[in-house]
């Protein structure tokens, strides 16, 4: 573990992507999968790492049959990568995963770096993000809670608006994908 956040081994994927890291070396793992979802196989071939899993679906408006990102999800996310007296950890290499490794591993991702290191602009967070997943679309609704629980008030929202207008602009695909996927009040946050 180093003191200094640098952020350069820390990655975010989707599922398919998981047995591309297996020999990097990962110390830490947070996985974000739907619920019921079976245990992954590709962890087997990961050495020794840390990792917490969390159970939610993604999306930002309630659903039958479907659990809500939380303010408890966001609360699991801050409190993942500590020691045993509750100190805050910065892995050298961090992985983080949904499903697709474009929303809710996206929103975690930005969450951890906010923790991580206090004095980065929101602005800085979400270009540094980018830099790690160009295709991210942070989940809203995490972020939102995230903004709170850092006691950001409100400029992380404010800079995930600004990122959504980046990426309707630079990757238009991602905006329609969302539209598709019932998340077109995201697009319509773009600043």
């Amino acid at each position: 573990m180093t003191s200094l956040p640098s952020f350069a081994a820390w990655t975010v994927c989707g599922i398919d992507e998981l047995d591309q890291f297996s020999g990097s070396g990962v110390s830490h793992v947070l996985s974000i999968v739907d619920p019921n979802w079976p245990e992954l196989s590709a962890f087997r071939a990961y050495g020794v790492h840390q990792r917490t899993i969390l159970q939610f679906d993604d999306i930002i408006d309630p659903m039958v049959g479907k659990i809500m990102p939380a303010r408890e999800h966001m609360a699991e996310i801050l409190r993942f990568a500590r020691d045993e007296a509750g100190a805050i950890l910065v892995p050298e290499r961090l992985l983080v995963h949904c499903h697709m490794g474009v929303s809710r591993s996206t929103a975690a991702m930005a969450t951890l770096m906010a923790r991580a290191d206090s004095s980065l602009s929101e602005d800085e967070i979400f270009a540094r993000l980018r830099s790690i997943r160009p295709q991210a679309w942070p989940n809203s609704v995490l972020i939102g809670f995230a903004d709170e629980l850092l006691g950001r008030g409100g400029r992380l929202t404010q800079a995930l608006r600004r990122h959504y207008a980046f990426q309707k602009q630079h990757r238009p695909d991602m905006a329609d994908w969302m539209v598709r996927l019932g998340r077109a009040r995201e697009v319509e946050m773009a600043a």
